[in-house]
């Protein structure tokens, strides 16, 4: 008795997995990155008794913009699409009687219709359909729990200092390979898989990746409170360092980081601005400058010294000549290092080399004749109207007449743009 029910439930189970289905997945919101599909059935459906894990050959399955799919059977991908619009399932290991010809379609539905019974009704198989969210997830925010080192250089005072910054923001992802997330991260769910799942380790991971991107920012000389206007930067630094774990095996990528503030302590920021202050006397006209301030400061504290002026003044002469430094020292040295003014009659090669001779001392090229240079009847060279020479006056360019009435000095008319005739 127990053969006959089995028998009459493969054939009831194989007849019921004949209709044609139609799987189809709504909208998925922001938090929802993966959900199972299911079959779409009306009240007057014909078809409700189907299994829920078989996909009938012939069956269509719509894909909506922002999604992709994957058909998964005994736990394996066998097929999959990312582009929107309606497709035919036509690969399937359980054909349909309505696909096909007539007979071809009842052979394989026997041959089902014998393995189905050996598993005592059950299809022996699993078959599932899962769409994925490949919108932007939008609205993961973030902040460092504890400051994070950022390297601070400033290649024009030769500064090159680390201290720790604390950063807050917000980013967005993308899922951008589906099939990588399937296998690495979701795997089989009945249902649907939240971002709420795997929010915690992702944020951890930007937490851990963002001192090295942050590294590869502050190597371009940008300040810590520069950051916010540097943020797509930021996000090509977060892509690399994450690639290896989130694009190449949880199949997600960065889409978007945001950096809303970038803050240091007080003392961190008073350390910066003094070096950046003392920096500046490294030239030495600044320390000059920076000098003499100082002396007039001490001048004025001098006069105002309580055990007389002189007494104030002698200790000001004292400071002024301790070290065996003062501002005239400091202002010949830093008018020592000024680069020599060029010669008045000095000219500049073609290959950067500067002259005062009529040939190159370089590559022997020629001195080129100054804009505006005649030559004078005599052989002179001048670019005054008269000669320096014989003091003959410089020559009237001939002129011509064109054909349309103009009078010209040069090659072309400059009224109709013909050529000066032969």
């Amino acid at each position: 008795m127990g053969l006959i029910q089995a028998a009459l439930a493969s054939a009831g189970s194989v007849l019921a997995d004949q209709w044609k289905e139609f799987f189809y997945c709504d909208s998925l919101d922001g938090n929802t990155l993966m959900v199972k599909g299911q079959k779409r059935v009306g009240k007057n459906s014909s078809n409700t008794k189907g299994s829920d894990n078989i996909i009938s050959n012939g069956s269509t399955i719509a894909v909506n913009e922002g999604q992709a799919m994957i058909i998964v059977e005994q736990g394996a991908i066998v097929d999959f699409c990312a582009e929107p619009g309606e497709f035919i399932y036509d690969t399937s290991t359980e054909p349909s009687i309505f696909t096909g010809k007539l007979g071809t379609s009842l052979l394989e539905t026997f041959k089902v219709l014998g393995k189905r019974f050996t598993y005592g009704g059950d299809t022996g198989k699993d078959q599932r359909i899962y769409f994925f969210n490949t919108k932007a997830i939008l609205d993961n925010k973030y902040g460092t729990p504890n400051p994070v080192p950022f390297r601070f250089i400033d290649r024009n005072l030769n500064l090159d200092i680390e201290f720790s910054i604390s950063v807050h923001g917000e980013y967005s992802y993308k899922m951008t390979d589906p099939m990588l997330f399937y296998k690495n991260i979701a795997g089989n769910v009945e249902g649907e898989y939240k971002r709420s799942q795997i929010d915690a380790q992702l944020k951890a991971e930007v937490l851990n990746a963002l001192s090295p991107a942050l590294a590869k920012i502050s190597a371009q000389g940008i300040r810590y409170s520069e950051l916010p206007a540097y943020n797509e930067q930021i996000g090509d630094a977060l892509r690399e360092v994450l690639k290896p774990k989130w694009t190449d095996k949880y199949g997600l990528e960065i889409d978007f980081f945001g950096v809303t503030s970038a803050t240091t302590s007080e003392e961190n920021q008073k350390m910066i601005t003094d070096l950046q202050r003392k920096a500046v006397y490294k030239d030495p006209s600044m320390g000059a400058a920076g000098l003499v301030d100082a002396q007039q400061t001490a001048m004025v504290d001098a006069a105002n010294n309580a055990n007389g002026a002189m007494t104030g003044f002698i200790g000001l002469n004292y400071a002024q000549t301790a070290g065996g430094v003062n501002a005239n020292a400091l202002y010949q040295t830093a008018a020592a290092q000024q680069p020599a003014a060029p010669a008045a009659d000095s000219w500049k090669c073609a290959c950067g080399a500067v002259n005062t001779t009529p040939f190159c001392s370089s590559c022997g090229a020629k001195k080129p004749a100054p804009a505006g240079a005649w030559k004078c009847a005599c052989g002179a060279e001048n670019t005054t109207p008269f000669c320096a020479s014989c003091g003959a006056k410089k020559p009237e360019p001939a002129s011509w007449k064109c054909a349309c009435g103009a009078e010209n000095t040069t090659p072309f008319c400059a009224s109709c743009g013909a050529k000066k005739p032969e």
